[in-house]
């Protein structure tokens, strides 16, 4: 079993950031990669980020590509995967998600091919 809990939520204005962190903990050392997806009021849960746990690349969704960056350290014990966001908008505004996948190597961004996943954390973007 895998456990993962993210913080770091909160309300920000546009223009202004916020870094998301995930807890990762249980049999995290065969994880092959893990990612950020967010969900809008009435919308489906969208792919932002993701990065493979062995070689840190990463894919991003181009909405967010040169104002997220997604980050990992990795240990023994419990391993965290991270989420800066710049330049915050208010259509970020969502409940994001980490996710861990345990199939296929690479970042991914399909939703189905994850595993795992924590309870969400509330972003809000005040205009």
């Amino acid at each position: 079993q895998v456990q993962l809990v993210e913080s770091g939520g909160g309300l920000v204005q546009a223009g202004g950031s916020l870094r998301l962190s995930c807890a990762a903990s249980g049999r995290t050392f065969s994880v092959y990669s893990m990612g950020w997806f967010r969900q809008a009021p009435g919308k489906e849960r969208e792919f932002v980020a993701g990065i493979s746990w062995s070689s840190g690349s990463t894919l991003y969704a181009d909405s967010v590509k040169g104002r997220f960056t997604i980050s990992r350290v990795r240990a023994n014990a419990k391993n965290t995967v991270y989420l800066q966001m710049n330049s915050l908008k208010p259509e970020d505004t969502a409940v994001y998600y980490c996710a861990a996948n345990f199939k296929r190597y690479g970042p991914l961004n399909i939703l189905q091919e994850y595993d795992y996943w924590g309870q969400g954390t509330q972003v809000t973007v005040s205009s």
